[in-house]
């Protein structure tokens, strides 16, 4: 378990480190619930200009929004009806937003796609994956292992930024922030170094901390950062709920 905290607070100020245009949404729900957000992304999210492959697919996979808005015009008319699977429920409502008819939402993890593709699909299908630079394994492990082929074009990149902003940084150095969101395992990680950079290691570390999975929160948990909460599933409804923990649920 982590976390020196005596219990729920409202009215927190909280750093939402996430990546436009995620971080204002989330931004949204915090002030819903009663907190003070201050948005400091440390990442950003670019489109890489590739283009999707010619070519028959059986199914096109979809695990971030930012694939989604990646997608050219001409891209989502192709792709109208194919079988479109999505990681979790946000992404999947997007697709359809994009115009994507045929969308299958899994429960919000990569290998419970990979599953849903398997109930879907015949062995041997070729797949889509409209994906980012940066991505994790899964699901490509989990289908290749079911009899998948699967082809991935990377339509978006995230970057780092290069330093934090000056009223995160005012923020921190004046220990006026009580708690941090963290959605993805390398901004956690990102978020962790450049406090480091700026001299506000300690300021970091003192921080509530909730993260929206396990593997969110390993670069906290390797750097010896206490993590207050864990959500038990990747879903941003568990990860707020979080907010409200009276006692430590995280690593």
């Amino acid at each position: 378990m982590g976390g020196d905290c005596e219990g729920a607070r409202d009215n927190m100020r909280i750093w939402v480190a996430r990546p436009e245009p995620g971080a204002s949404r989330t931004a949204i729900r915090l002030r819903d619930l009663g907190h003070r957000p201050l948005v400091a992304p440390v990442l950003a999210v670019a489109e890489t200009g590739e283009r999707l492959p010619a070519g028959h697919f059986a199914g096109l996979i979809l695990t971030s929004t930012n694939g989604v808005a990646a997608l050219r015009p001409d891209e989502r008319a192709r792709f109208r009806d194919v079988p479109t699977f999505t990681v979790g429920a946000r992404t999947g409502a997007a697709a359809r937003a994009a115009g994507l008819r045929d969308v299958r939402i899994a429960g919000g993890e990569a290998r419970a796609l990979a599953a849903l593709v398997a109930a879907s699909l015949p062995r041997g299908s070729t797949l889509l994956h409209a994906a980012g630079a940066e991505r994790k394994a899964e699901p490509a492990a989990a289908l290749a292992e079911a009899g998948y082929a699967l082809s991935v074009s990377e339509l978006y990149a995230t970057r780092i930024a290069p330093s934090l902003p000056d009223a995160l940084l005012d923020a921190l150095g004046a220990r006026a922030l009580d708690a941090a969101l963290h959605y993805s395992r390398r901004s956690a990680a990102a978020a962790h170094d450049l406090a480091g950079t700026h001299g506000l290691g300690g300021a970091f570390r003192a921080l509530t901390h909730y993260c929206l999975s396990a593997d969110v929160a390993v670069p906290l948990v390797a750097a010896g950062v206490a993590v207050h909460f864990v959500a038990e599933r990747p879903d941003e409804e568990m990860l707020l709920a979080g907010l409200a923990a009276s006692k430590p649920s995280g690593i």
